[in-house]
């Protein structure tokens, strides 16, 4: 290769690597600046941002802040949308629409649609791409396109400790007790019991906690094992470090043959 073009070849990768990196140090700069709290809200308004809760940037569509209260140290991911209220500038009285209890995490690009009552009890966990909402599209009247019926509405609720796998969707009317298990991809409508386990479109139960027999049918799998008492959060953190690992041996020079 001419020494020119070598050069040139040398400084445009130079370059690629520099602006790489300032895309990155810029983006994260973006993340960290434009995440919403209590201290930062941003452009929002909510009823209630809880200490400690943090929505990550980019947001998703999030529009009647004025109805949605978010409890305390709640992660809300990248792209989540908050609506309350089918449309922007809507009034739904005096009383909120949407509520998030205290720990509840929303994963990335989760949507909560919620025109009547929607709550998530404490310590919900959600999965990736859920979908809750108070409203269904009605089809009653063949004649008209389906989208411009009026929907069906119906309060939701999501128990406490209950955690909602990937793709998972919550209809209106459904009624999910403490501890619930919703599968990934599940469609979940009506009521669920307290500690039960569900998967399916629609979805059923398919595993249940009693309290004499223990989960029926049995787990396949044994219980984790718990935290020992006394175990410091350092200690754990540590516990996750891997040790280092030693140098791959150096074979540029090993003879093909050996």
């Amino acid at each position: 290769m001419p020494l020119q073009r070598h050069v040139f070849s040398s400084l445009d990768a130079w370059r690629r690597r520099v602006a790489s990196r300032a895309v990155h140090r810029g983006w994260r700069w973006m993340q960290q600046t434009g995440a919403v709290t209590a201290e930062r809200p941003g452009p929002y308004r909510f009823r209630r941002i809880g200490p400690g809760t943090r929505l990550a940037f980019p947001l998703g569509t999030v529009f009647g802040e004025g109805w949605i209260e978010l409890g305390d140290h709640c992660v809300i991911g990248e792209g989540v949308t908050l609506a309350a209220g089918m449309l922007p500038g809507l009034d739904l009285g005096p009383d909120p629409v949407l509520r998030v209890g205290h720990g509840v995490v929303l994963g990335r690009g989760t949507h909560v649609v919620a025109s009547v009552p929607v709550e998530f009890g404490r310590d919900v966990f959600c999965g990736p791409y859920v979908y809750v909402t108070s409203d269904n599209h009605a089809y009653d009247d063949p004649a008209q396109p389906i989208g411009k019926q009026w929907p069906r509405s119906a309060p939701v609720s999501i128990g406490a400790g209950s955690w909602l796998g990937a793709g998972a969707v919550i209809l209106p009317g459904a009624r999910l007790g403490r501890n619930v298990v919703v599968a990934a991809g599940a469609v979940v409508r009506g009521e669920v019991p307290d500690h039960a386990v569900v998967a399916g479109a629609p979805a059923r139960i398919v595993r249940r906690w009693d309290a004499e027999a223990g989960w029926q049918p049995p787990l396949r799998t044994p219980a984790p094992m718990p935290v020992p008492e006394g175990v410091t959060h350092e200690q754990l953190l540590a516990l996750g470090v891997l040790p280092p690992q030693p140098a791959p041996p150096d074979t540029r020079d090993v003879p093909a043959d050996r």
